[in-house]
């Protein structure tokens, strides 16, 4: 069968067609153009079994599970806890903008939704406090990508699900790159704060202060711990670590903390379920251009002409860095580990790497993707929330993604970054 199904799919996209559609309507094409009407109804019944599958069910529910903690303001706790630990230092309000994000990954697992909670809390304080705008909203984007990096991570049970890798085991070979992410930011807004004189947000804290901020954040705060616990002991799948996440997080907001109206829930449950249609949907079409592509041997020719270029393993990973972070400035990265996952992976592992070593490289890769223009989603709601232009943002990002850059280089030629925890945990 030829590969005309993906050029269609590139010319789709490059006139803008939504990827949900571009990726359904490109083997419609290719089984006409092959003459393979025959295999017309069996994209429905492949885009139909993509979605029913029992371990996509954590999508809907980590989504609900950071509309809740959203929502109820609980983003304030942890800002507030973030605050007492680094406010102390030069350019403090940009450091507990980025241990803010930290936190809040542990929780969300979306870079939107952390743009989006903390951005609206900690860009006015920043510029009030002699920050400039940009700076502000350049810290926010390029911190809140750590969401889908540390645990637990939407993107990363859509991987587990396309390429059949264990979710535990990816959510913890995120756990380092996101620390790593997280401490190399601070280092680099460190240097640019001393050189810009950028202020101290407060004095430093004291024990008794401190011990406070951490006891109203500590319920929220245990959410991670209970996901990765709960699946390490055995107690749950991950499927059911999502289900309990967002239960935990409903009682917490509504009974325990009292931030969040019953009221409240009907909205708040059809915003989940709509961003949750939306990301299925393009796990069921992506599930049918996988089963196309599949049938066309487009990872065995890719594997052979990727091997013709070189079969040196580090050679091979330098250039498929390069090819993500390109794709990762067009594509968000939902859609482009739906579409490359399939296909690069089986050549990665013919290299000898270990599946969960390159999952967290396209993991992390695409997520840098959402804060690089000119498509970075999360650099269009930095924009949204503080009336800056796109490239006024991402020219003040400029040393902030380069450090990002750098941590990728890094996890991906020293693997025991990335898979310590894992081998530790006994997922490899």
């Amino acid at each position: 069968m030829s590969l005309a199904f993906f050029w269609v799919l590139l010319a789709a996209m490059a006139i803008g067609v939504p990827i949900v559609f571009a990726l359904a309507f490109a083997p419609l094409v290719g089984f006409i153009l092959a003459d393979q009407t025959l295999f017309l109804k069996m994209i429905v019944q492949r885009t139909f079994a993509g979605i029913n599958q029992f371990p996509l069910l954590a999508i809907p529910f980590f989504i609900l599970a950071g509309e809740i903690m959203n929502q109820s303001g609980i983003t304030l706790s942890l800002v507030n806890f973030s605050n007492k630990l680094v406010g102390h230092l030069r350019g403090g309000l940009a450091h507990v903008n980025i241990v803010s994000s930290i936190l809040f990954a542990g929780i969300s697992g979306s870079a939107v939704a952390d743009t989006s909670a903390i951005g609206s809390i900690l860009i006015p304080a920043m510029e009030k406090d002699g920050y400039s705008r940009q700076f502000s909203a350049a810290v926010t984007a390029a911190s809140s990508v750590i969401g889908p990096i540390v645990p637990p991570s939407i993107i990363m049970v859509v991987y587990a699900f396309m390429i059949n890798v264990s979710v535990a085991g990816l959510f913890a070979a995120g756990i380092v790159p996101g620390l790593l992410v997280g401490f190399g930011l601070m280092v680099v807004t460190s240097v640019i704060s001393k050189g810009r004189d950028y202020p101290k947000s407060g004095r430093r804290a004291t024990v008794r202060e401190m011990g406070a901020a951490a006891k109203s954040a500590f319920f929220p705060l245990l959410t991670p711990v209970i996901i990765l616990g709960g699946i390490v002991g055995g107690v749950f799948t991950p499927t059911e670590a999502a289900s309990v996440a967002a239960g935990y997080a409903l009682i917490l907001s509504v009974f325990v903390m009292r931030t969040l109206k019953p009221s409240q829930l009907p909205q708040l449950l059809l915003r989940a379920g709509i961003s949750s249609a939306a990301i299925l949907l393009v796990v069921g079409t992506a599930t049918a251009f996988a089963w196309i592509a599949t049938l066309s041997q487009v990872p065995m020719k890719l594997s052979g002409l990727i091997f013709s270029i070189s079969e040196n393993p580090y050679l091979l990973l330098f250039l498929i860095n390069i090819l993500l972070l390109i794709v990762g400035m067009f594509l968000d990265a939902g859609p482009a580990i739906l579409i490359l996952g399939p296909i690069l992976a089986p050549t990665m592992v013919q290299l000898g790497i270990h599946p969960l070593h390159f999952a967290i490289i396209m993991c992390v890769n695409l997520t840098v993707g959402l804060a690089t223009p000119p498509m970075g989603l999360i650099l269009f709601v930095a924009s949204g929330l503080t009336n800056l232009r796109v490239e006024v943002i991402a020219k003040e990002m400029i040393p902030l993604l380069a450090l990002e850059v750098a941590v990728i280089f890094l996890i991906t030629y020293v693997p025991a970054i990335s898979m310590t925890v894992p081998k530790l945990l006994g997922f490899y």
